[in-house]
């Protein structure tokens, strides 16, 4: 009888932690900031609602640390808001299993050599057990960025690399009535993906997960010519 009375209360324990399980999940890997002083930089943050019910997150809190000439804004598509002016206004509709990718953190590097972290801690509205966290971490440095520049466009390096997931590059089309592309391949060749970049966005999202571990090569091209090839490493 003792038995199953501590079974029991066990159960009863574990009932309310199984109803918070975590029913988004975060699929960018944690956000890399590294550049220059006075530079800024923009990245996308892809997240998946697993459940077959519709879900509403509020952005509770941001944890961790800032340094004091650096800034963060969170935008939901167009919009940008400050987390320490507008912490109310920051909430997200996510649908039954859809994969939404309008939100992204926008860091300014300020004007002074340093480096540090910061989570974002989403919590459900209705069940503040539901929660979800996206990592943020950033490094400012004072020398040469290692973008690469064209007339038509300015290319940010790929990151994370390596990469297990997601891979994503920052671009600006200075010229809008230039055509360009990303094409990616295999280490001996093969062709594997190709992208337009579209002048109306200014990030590129690459989805690696089914990529072979291994080195492959992502390419630049604008109006068809071959402007500046670079690798990237995937890794399981």
């Amino acid at each position: 009888m003792k038995s199953l009375f501590r079974f029991l209360t066990c159960l009863l324990v574990l009932v309310p932690v199984l109803a918070g399980a975590q029913q988004v999940r975060v699929l960018s890997e944690v956000l890399d900031f590294s550049g220059d002083i006075g530079s800024s930089q923009r990245k996308t943050v892809i997240i998946q609602n697993e459940s077959n019910q519709i879900k509403n997150y509020l952005l509770k809190n941001v944890r961790g640390s800032v340094g004091s000439s650096q800034r963060v804004k969170i935008c939901l598509s167009d919009q940008c808001f400050d987390p320490k002016k507008d912490l109310t206004k920051i909430s997200l509709k996510l649908q039954p299993g859809e994969i939404f990718t309008d939100l992204y953190l926008e860091f300014e590097m300020g004007i002074t050599e340093t480096r540090g972290s910061f989570d974002l801690f989403f919590v459900n509205s209705e069940n503040i057990r539901e929660n979800f966290v996206v990592e943020a971490r950033y490094e400012v440095a004072n020398g040469s960025s290692t973008d690469f520049t064209h007339k038509d466009i300015k290319l940010s390096e790929i990151f994370p690399n390596p990469s297990n997931r997601i891979a994503q590059l920052n671009y600006e089309l200075v010229n809008p009535k230039a055509k360009a592309k990303i094409t990616i391949n295999s280490f001996i060749g093969n062709p594997i993906a190709e992208f337009e970049l579209d002048p109306e966005r200014n990030s590129l999202v690459i989805n690696v997960t089914d990529y072979q571990p291994g080195v492959y090569f992502y390419t630049l091209f604008v109006d068809n010519k071959n402007v500046v090839t670079k690798k990237l490493q995937v890794k399981k």
